[in-house]
């Protein structure tokens, strides 16, 4: 039941996100996302594990979209905190993903290349969906290569992510032996 609500919040924090943004009022749905996260990492068999994923998982989404951003094939709406960064919703977003990992994702575990192929579809899709809702733009003229350079990030997204898990997961029995 767990894994269930693990994506029903998932999809409420997404929404509140993307949504948010849209109508200048990210604030409070970044910091109800946030709320959720602090409680799923309490909830966590192993917190540090988590966190550790969790921030692992914010470095590279922080950076991808920044990067993708600052290269003008995406645009945001809400650009707090910085015009250089992505914005702080995304921020979010990309935790909640991660929360997923050991969630309502687990079933991907051990199955690198289906989460290359998710994350190539699902990816893009989203950012779409967020596009279409209002929460940013696709930059520059054509969409196309926004969508192919978040395809490329969320292939390598979601097996990295299930890597760092299994990582810092193993680190944590080895000094527990």
């Amino acid at each position: 039941m767990a894994k269930v609500w693990n994506f029903i919040f998932f999809q409420m924090g997404w929404f509140a996100c993307v949504l948010g943004a849209a109508n200048g009022q990210a604030f409070w749905a970044v910091l109800g996302t946030l709320l959720y996260v602090l409680f799923h990492v309490w909830q966590s068999e192993d917190i540090r594990a988590e966190g550790i994923l969790l921030f692992k998982a914010l470095i590279y989404g922080v950076s991808a979209d920044s990067l993708i951003m600052n290269m003008g094939f995406l645009g945001f709406n809400d650009v707090w905190p910085s015009q250089y960064l992505s914005p702080a919703w995304m921020w979010a977003l990309w935790v909640l993903v991660a929360s997923t990992i050991n969630g309502s994702l687990y079933w991907l575990k051990g199955k690198p290349i289906l989460g290359m192929v998710l994350g190539a579809i699902a990816g893009p899709l989203s950012y779409e969906a967020g596009m279409k809702l209002g929460a940013g733009n696709w930059g520059m003229g054509s969409k196309w290569p926004g969508i192919v350079l978040i395809a490329m990030v969320w292939a390598i997204a979601i097996p990295l992510f299930f890597y760092w898990n299994k990582t810092t997961s193993d680190r944590a029995l080895e000094k527990n032996l």
